[in-house]
């Protein structure tokens, strides 16, 4: 019986790999993000990475993806840019953020996202409140059960996620955070699910995925207390895999993370995703069944080509060249 659910899980899931490969020539359109990253000698400078920062009142350019090229294909560079609103997440930021999450979804050619912030000081300063204030309170609820989908989706998405944390991420910006497998941040980044303090409770995840990322007494004390910590203790906490000392550019998460990303754009992309799905899946559930679940993942990276490349690599002593086969 176990098994039989692990596998139907897996079905599921997998069938985001089997998308059309077509769309890369339509997702190379999309528009990039535009901050100037500055490398250090740890990381190696990239051309195609560094551009000019701007930012624009515009609402088509709250958010900005950059599909990487060159030795950094298969990495997504996905950027908040609402300078004056602080990243606070507003209805043309979700609509605009599950577009990208869709294509990012059908696109077999990605092998891992990084989420960030255009702009300095700040990853997302969770609800947009002034757009909140003149909604009617039927509009309230529908709102937030769409936000609460599109950090579901986040979650959902089949290739590892990194979020860059160089600034604050409150309410609903460390909700988004935390839907992403990896949590990077900046020493001096501030992260809290500070929502009691306006009378409501975390509505985007942030109940659920926070005391599963933490100790559940210390998750229960932050949310009570509506306090905040810097990434210092984030990182104590367990909330952030690494904490980064702040550089003068205000982009050492994003810098950590891309070192990351390109740890992980070698590695076999089938595998990649099935290990992330058999990690999210498994651990909702009883051992037997989560085994269940490895076994049904583990075999589905048997009949790939990646499989057999890795293996004449080894033995030829050279570096394989995986194409998510």
């Amino acid at each position: 019986m176990a098994v039989l659910v692990g596998r139907r899980v897996l079905f599921q899931a997998f069938r985001v790999h089997t998308a059309d490969r077509d769309s890369l020539s339509r997702l190379a359109a999309s528009s990039y993000c535009t901050r100037q990253y500055a490398f250090s000698g740890k990381v190696p400078p990239s051309p195609r990475v560094a551009v000019t920062r701007h930012y624009s009142s515009d609402s088509k350019d709250d958010l900005r993806v950059r599909y990487l090229d060159g030795e950094d294909s298969g990495i997504v560079v996905v950027g908040i840019n609402r300078p004056k609103a602080k990243n606070a997440i507003s209805k043309n930021l979700v609509k605009m953020m599950f577009d990208t999450v869709e294509d990012i979804k059908k696109n077999n050619k990605v092998r891992s996202v990084i989420f960030c912030s255009l702009v300095p000081g700040i990853f997302c300063a969770g609800a947009d409140l002034k757009e909140r204030a003149k909604m009617h309170q039927s509009e309230v609820g529908p709102f937030v059960s769409k936000a609460r989908a599109l950090i579901t989706e986040l979650g959902n998405l089949p290739v590892p996620t990194i979020a860059a944390i160089d600034g604050a991420a409150l309410g609903g910006g460390l909700e988004m955070a935390l839907a992403c497998d990896i949590r990077i941040s900046s020493n001096n980044a501030k992260m809290g699910l500070v929502e009691a303090k306006l009378a409501i409770i975390p509505g985007a995840g942030g109940t659920q995925r926070l005391p599963r990322a933490i100790a559940v007494s210390l998750a229960k004390e932050l949310i009570f207390a509506a306090r905040a910590v810097d990434g210092t203790e984030a990182f104590r906490l367990g909330l952030v895999s690494h904490s980064v000392e702040q550089n003068d550019s205000g982009d050492a998460a994003y810098l950590r993370a891309l070192e990351l990303a390109r740890e992980i754009n070698p590695q076999g992309p089938i595998a990649v995703r099935m290990a992330k799905l058999a990690i999210n899946q498994g651990i909702e559930v009883d051992l037997s069944t989560g085994l269940a679940i490895e076994e049904a993942c583990y075999a589905q990276v048997i009949p790939t080509k990646d499989r057999l490349e890795g293996l004449a690599a080894f033995k030829e002593k050279r570096r394989p060249q995986f194409k998510g086969e």
